[in-house]
């Protein structure tokens, strides 16, 4: 019995997942729940598990491809059960035909059948494979694979096409060269041909990789040679007795093309570029994963952005001193853990920071746990896992967490659920240089803290200017549920938590 694995939803809200691996072939044999493909969607990597224990009959998806949830990804062979035989179900096709319309129909369905088995036994071969096959109409039973166990691949594909091209052109230009002089007028070629021989067929763009004979008048053979062009290489929007058909025209706009290109590689060399002058790079995965949560929140909540800055010397003194004790017990302290409870502290006396609103029912969700997201720079893009509970844990037990989540972040190990439920996030832009931002908000939370570089800045003190460590913040807000002057107010409780860290004991 065949079985369809349609793709399922792998998480709240999610429509559809980039196919990053097959973990499979057609013709292997799994068990329920080995994972037979990875899929990538919002922001994590997932493995699909298999639901059934049977054999891989087909894969319908491209590694790269974006696949809508709810779609057929592949389909099994349940074990024990026989797959309906192809034959079987042309041959019941085949009496009930009653018009031409249904011998139609079991036609296609009988050429599909010889896409995917043939009495020897099974053909093996990749999605792309199979696509390539029906868009240039080659029957893929009859494609001799060179991959691994027979496995067909796009270039045999290609290849049986190619080979059928040259054999059809073959015949019919032995079929135009043995018709006899006086059959019908004589072409520009001067070869006669029948009444197609003055007609041009419906334009069609034909390639010189599909043609090795070009049929074009003596005059333009001259003009292509003075231009030094291969005519079999000049596009064709014309065919005659089966064959490409070049004009003087289509040789004319060849070779200014050709000369155009030579002309910007040329300007590329003198300007000392070696490259491509552009690239187009797919936007999907995480990038477009980014691209779609930024612009969603940029134009739903109104941005404002709070900036100010502190001295933070106690804080670096307090930290390094914490250092080795934190190292004995195998743990690396650094300036994060006291940003998160210092902002844990700051938020219980500002609520309406921790918030969401709820735009359906016209509500503004007040939470009473503090979720932190971080937000980590990754090869992949940026991804914003989710520390629970903050107010819950101590300053190693923070770090420990927040480390492991890191890490996981950026090895691509980390779970779709360890990125979901926070409340309020953080950014630390400064870590690779800047003092000041404009981060963009994790919507639906209302604020998002910046973190701009700690260094040693020109601080005046009792009116003598000192070289003092110092943060600069940069801290967004929904203003639809925040006032300026709330997030000013935040700000001052945050940044003297930070300035005199001593206070959060008292947290």
């Amino acid at each position: 019995m065949v079985r369809e694995f349609k793709l399922p939803d792998v998480g709240e809200g999610v429509a559809e997942g980039e196919l990053v691996s097959w973990q499979v072939e057609e013709g292997d044999t799994v068990t329920e729940d080995q994972a037979v493909a990875e899929v990538e969607t919002d922001k994590a990597i997932v493995e699909i598990p298999s639901p059934v224990n049977g054999t891989v009959r087909e894969l319908l998806a491209e590694e790269g491809e974006v696949v809508p949830v709810g779609n057929v990804l592949l389909t099994f062979n349940v074990e024990g059960e026989e797959a309906e035989p192809e034959e079987e179900a042309t041959e019941s096709a085949e009496a009930s035909t009653d018009s031409q319309e249904a011998a139609a129909e079991e036609s296609s369905t009988s050429a599909d059948a010889e896409e995917t088995e043939t009495p020897e036994g099974r053909v093996f071969a990749a999605p792309s494979a199979r696509r390539l096959a029906r868009e240039l109409g080659v029957d893929i039973a009859s494609v001799e694979g060179t991959g691994p166990s027979g496995r067909v691949s796009e270039h045999d594909v290609r290849a049986a096409a190619e080979s059928a091209t040259e054999s059809e052109a073959e015949e019919e230009s032995e079929a135009v060269e043995s018709e006899p002089a006086d059959s019908g007028p004589a072409t520009e070629t001067g070869t006669a041909g029948g009444t197609g021989a003055t007609t041009a067929a419906a334009p069609a763009q034909v390639e010189s990789a599909d043609r090795e004979r070009t049929l074009a008048a003596p005059a333009t053979r001259r003009l292509a040679d003075e231009q030094g062009i291969d005519i079999n290489a000049v596009p064709s929007t014309e065919e005659r007795d089966g064959q490409a058909f070049v004009t003087p025209e289509a040789v004319r706009e060849y070779a200014e093309a050709q000369q155009q290109a030579q002309a910007a590689d040329a300007a590329a060399v003198a300007t000392g570029e070696t490259g491509p002058r552009e690239e187009r790079i797919p936007y999907r995965g995480i990038r477009r994963t980014i691209g779609k949560q930024m612009q969603k929140s940029k134009f739903t909540a109104p941005h404002v952005t709070h900036h100010d800055s502190i001295d933070v010397t106690e804080l670096v003194e307090t930290r390094a001193e914490l250092k080795e004790i934190a190292e004995e017990r195998g743990i690396k302290l650094t300036y994060m853990p006291f940003v998160l409870k210092a902002i844990v502290a700051a938020l219980k006396d500002y609520p309406y920071l921790n918030s969401a609103l709820d735009e359906e029912n016209d509500e503004i969700v007040v939470k009473n746990y503090y979720n932190i997201g971080i937000a980590v720079a990754t090869d992949d893009g940026l991804m914003v896992p989710v520390l629970k509970d903050v107010d819950k844990k101590d300053m190693l037990q923070i770090s420990s967490e927040m480390n492991e989540l890191v890490e996981k972040a950026r090895d691509r190990t980390i779970s779709r659920e360890e990125m979901q439920g926070g409340t309020f996030t953080i950014t630390n832009f400064g870590a690779i240089g800047g003092e000041y931002a404009t981060p963009i908000i994790n919507h639906p939370e209302v604020g998002i803290l910046g973190l701009g570089e700690l260094k040693k800045r020109p601080v005046v003190v009792d009116d003598e200017v000192e070289a003092r460590y110092t943060l600069p913040i940069s801290m967004s807000i929904d203003h639809r549920i925040i006032d300026g002057a709330v997030v000013a107010s935040f700000a001052n409780q945050l940044l003297e938590y930070l300035h005199n860290p001593r206070l959060l004991l008292l947290e």
